[in-house]
C-alpha cells in the first residue's frame, strides 16, 4: 500500500521560498516545503514511524532529534516552523509555541485536529484555557512518562482563545485544513 496526503496549497501560498523546521514530519503527510524535520526520536520502531511505513512504504528522515519544546537551534534561525497533528501530543503546547516563536522569523503554521478527527477523542472534554495556563506554570505537572498521546482537545475558537491569551497574533486561519481535511489551520506571527 502506498498512500500520501496531498500537499497543502495554503502552506505553499504562505511558505514557498522560505526555509523552515517541521515538527514531527511524516512521509505520508509531507508538505513539499524546504524544511528540516525535528522529532523526539529517530527510532523507526515507534508507532508513528511504523504507521508512516505502513501507509506509504517509507519514513521521513529525522534531521534533528529534539523535544518540540527545546530545539537546539539559534534564535530566529528559520523563516517558519510548521507542524501537522503534533501539538496535541505535546503536554505544554504553550511552551512549544513559545519555542517555535523563538526560532521562526516570519510564521508558525499549525494544523490541529478537530475534536472528531479520532474516535478516541470524540467524547473527551475540551481542554480549557485555565488548564493550559496551569500546565505552562507547572501547577499541573507533566506526566513522568510521556506517551505522546493526545493531551489536548480544541475547537478552532478555543485554540484561538489560547493563542490570543498568550500574546500570539493570528495571521490567517482555515476552519478545515486543505491537507488531511480533519483539522483546522492557524498561521501565527511569532512573538518578537
Amino acid at each position: 500500500m502506498s498512500f500520501k496526503f496531498p500537499e497543502s496549497q495554503h502552506a505553499h501560498k504562505w511558505l514557498d521560498g522560505l526555509k523552515g523546521l517541521e515538527i514531527g514530519g511524516s512521509a505520508h503527510n509531507a508538505f513539499g516545503l524546504d524544511t528540516l524535520n525535528v522529532d523526539y526520536t529517530d527510532d523507526l520502531t515507534t508507532v508513528f514511524k511504523e504507521m508512516e511505513v505502513q501507509m506509504c512504504g517509507e519514513a521521513m528522515n529525522v534531521d534533528i532529534v529534539a523535544d518540540g519544546c527545546n530545539i537546539p537551534v539559534p534564535d530566529k534561525s528559520f523563516d517558519f516552523v510548521i507542524s501537522s497533528h503534533v501539538i496535541e501530543h505535546i503536554f505544554d503546547p504553550i511552551a512549544a509555541l513559545k519555542e517555535w516563536s523563538r526560532i521562526a522569523k516570519q510564521y508558525i503554521y499549525v494544523i490541529v485536529p478537530h475534536r472528531y478527527a479520532l474516535e478516541s477523542d470524540r467524547n473527551k472534554p475540551l481542554t480549557d484555557l485555565q488548564e493550559f495556563i496551569d500546565r505552562h506554570a507547572g501547577i499541573i505537572p507533566s506526566p513522568k512518562d510521556d506517551l505522546h498521546e493526545h493531551y489536548s482537545i480544541w475547537t478552532p475558537a478555543s485554540f484561538e482563545a489560547m493563542l490570543l491569551h498568550f500574546g500570539f497574533e493570528v495571521v490567517n486561519m482555515l476552519p478545515t485544513d486543505d491537507k488531511v481535511g480533519n483539522g483546522f489551520t492557524y498561521l501565527i506571527k511569532p512573538i518578537a
